[in-house]
């Protein structure tokens, strides 16, 4: 089918004019005719007065949601097949998924702190969280309904990773279903395997912020009690997504913002905060509980003062290296999955996409800005404005860490969009192209960028996942303990923890205390968190369940009286041999270590040290914990390190 008709092109209908029958064909983008009426100049493009109701259409054309379409109607032939599709790409690697290596902190502490907050800990009050309070306030009634199993959690990390995929189809849909297909399976690519099933709060979040410019959009198409429910849940999801991530606060205040101005109405504004505060609830109830100083410390002056310094990487990524510790771990000869299709070494990719990125985010909004204003405003370049300024306010994510997943996390709105972006210009360019033929160029154009630009971090990944899933690899390694288990990523990480959590099962007591960590407790660099959630019946010795650089091992912290108060600790050395160019190479207190080697007996070494079982006693061995083992020789390939990079 051609380009769609001159109806769809205004970006709100008339006051006077009539709703109308949402019925569509799958191919026609809503963008290709300019507006009706002159539009009133502004920064961003044209601009016309409020909406009051759906793009208008003829009779037998369907109108997007995003845009006003309504849901009462049943679903179409293309979109039952365009869900299908993409449901597909999702489920061929999902087995994998649940069977695979996790991150032994991350995804340990979105383990443990619903369950701490369940026994009455608070965060930044008992344990480090750097990170908002809503997403583990709906872990704590999740698990409550589902379980408190690993894979209870990944099933919430699955629904959030759905939450992004069909939040960003919603938005593409206004270039038709193919379009918007593309879209959702270049997303896919970029989130679901390369990050896994993690139920981390920047999912979640995003998936938030997506579907809250979703409403936020469609309160621009349509009027009366719709519209004012709209902004209402527009508002409502911002406000929860700030509640798991404040740090989204640019990405949400850029694309709501400007959302209100086009509406033009102070009563827009006032029902997306009025919905904001609703949705913010989870935050309020931890100011209540916290104490705002607690919670800033927490939530802004630990992640963003203290915490920095010993996490950032450089801008742009080195060229001739790869800079993130758990990525070099990834790519070593014996890690790196397999992928023999031509393709740049993986230093040279993370360099690439940093300033693809960049590129990316900007481009998509210039586009928009230009269409609008060069072009004529439409439905379609309306929502690709608002929704490419949630990708621009996404930027910092991937500015501040640019390894392979903050790369995704910052440029997974801005990249979907681009099918959307290929739609427009084509319409500009070659208006008589045939839509059926500009979509299929449009995903070749999307295939080829991301196998030129980043193969690894989205075909490898999603190929490595789909053998597992097939039993043709074999995914983590796992541990278990009663109901309870995990995947580690070698045998000797699996063979190392099951002794120590075998031992400490026959030898731990309800009630005692227990505290995990590296086995330098000078170097706070990681923590392997899961542990924990091996033994619920166990107390956390410490503030800093989660350990980073900068913080749990600063002069000033409390770990070393923590380590005191413990009955056991289980330390690792798995991340011993962890450098990257950052504060984390350097040694903080060496207290903690000390208050090992007074007070402390070592009662387990296993596989040559990669994990440590003490248990307190009258007279501790003294000998550190730093020096044992792997550790002393790991250590001196940190020195080595350190010493080429003054």
């Amino acid at each position: 089918m051609e380009a769609s008709p001159a109806h769809y092109s205004r970006s709100v209908r008339d006051p006077d004019s009539q709703p109308i029958d949402d019925t569509r064909p799958d191919d026609a983008p809503f963008s290709t005719e300019p507006p009706t009426e002159p539009p009133t100049e502004s920064p961003l493009g044209p601009n016309t007065e409020p909406a009051t109701g759906p793009a208008t259409a003829p009779p037998s054309e369907r109108v997007p949601y995003v845009l006003g379409g309504s849901l009462r109607r049943r679903p179409s032939r293309a979109a039952w097949l365009s869900v299908a599709a993409i449901m597909v790409v999702v489920m061929i690697p999902l087995r994998g998924l649940y069977r695979g290596t996790g991150s032994s902190m991350e995804e340990g502490f979105m383990l443990v702190f619903p369950k701490r907050m369940l026994a009455g800990d608070v965060p930044n009050v008992d344990f480090l969280h750097l990170y908002g309070p809503g997403a583990l306030h709906a872990l704590m009634g999740w698990y409550q309904v589902f379980g408190y199993t690993l894979e209870a959690q990944r099933g919430f990390g699955l629904l959030q990773h759905l939450g992004v995929i069909f939040g960003v189809y919603a938005i593409a849909r206004v270039w038709g279903h193919r379009a918007a297909v593309t879209s959702a399976v270049a997303v896919t690519l970029l989130v679901l395997t390369p990050i896994g099933l993690s139920a981390l709060a920047w999912e979640g979040a995003v998936a938030l912020a997506i579907w809250s410019v979703v409403f936020g959009v469609r309160a621009l198409h349509v009027d009366g009690r719709e519209r004012t429910l709209a902004l209402l849940a527009s508002g409502a999801l911002a406000g929860f997504a700030l509640s798991f991530r404040p740090d989204l606060v640019i990405a949400l205040g850029l694309a709501h913002c400007f959302m209100w101005w086009r509406a033009r109405a102070w009563r827009s504004a006032g029902l997306g905060i009025g919905g904001a505060v609703v949705g913010l609830i989870p935050m309020w109830l931890h100011l209540a509980v916290a104490g705002f100083p607690n919670a800033w410390r927490g939530m802004v002056t630990e992640p963003v003062k203290e915490l920095r310094p010993g996490r950032e990487l450089p801008q742009p990524p080195s060229f001739s290296k790869v800079d993130g510790a758990l990525q070099a771990v990834v790519e070593g000869p014996a890690d790196a999955p397999w992928w023999k299709v031509p393709h740049l070494a993986a230093n040279h990719q993370l360099w690439l996409w940093f300033w693809v990125v960049i590129a990316t985010a900007v481009g998509v909004v210039g586009t928009a800005v230009w269409l609008r204003r060069r072009h004529g405003d439409t439905p379609a370049r309306l929502t690709l404005l608002c929704a490419g300024l949630l990708g621009l306010g996404l930027l910092p994510q991937a500015f501040q860490r640019p390894d392979s997943t903050h790369l995704a996390w910052g440029s997974c709105v801005s990249f979907a969009l681009l099918p959307g972006v290929l739609v427009e210009v084509a319409g500009v360019v070659r208006p008589r192209l045939a839509g059926f033929r500009r979509d299929v160029l449009v995903a070749a154009v999307m295939a080829v960028a991301m196998l030129v630009v980043m193969p690894f971090y989205t075909y490898r990944s999603y190929l490595l996942y789909t053998r597992i899933a097939v039993g043709d690899k074999v995914g983590g390694y796992e541990v278990s303990r009663g109901d309870r288990n995990f995947w580690f990523g070698n045998v000797p990480l699996q063979v190392a923890s099951q002794a120590a959590i075998d031992e400490l099962d026959r030898r731990g007591s309800p009630g005692e205390r227990l505290l995990v960590g590296p086995a330098d407790l000078s170097r706070t660099i990681y923590s392997d968190v899961v542990f924990y959630f091996m033994f619920p019946e166990l107390e956390p010795a410490t503030y800093f369940i989660e350990m980073d650089p900068g913080l749990a091992d600063d002069e000033g912290s409390s770990l070393a009286a923590d380590v005191a108060s413990a009955d056991w600790l289980i330390l690792t050395n798995f991340w011993t041999g962890w450098f990257e160019p950052n504060a984390s190479s350097n040694f903080g207190s060496d207290a903690p270590n000390q208050v090992v080697a007074d007070q402390f007996c070592l009662i387990g070494n296993y596989e040559n040290a990669l994990v440590l079982l003490y248990e307190r006693c009258e007279r501790g061995d003294g000998i550190s914990p730093a020096g044992i083992g792997i550790g002393a020789d790991r250590r001196a390939s940190l020195d080595r390190e350190l010493a080429k990079h003054p």
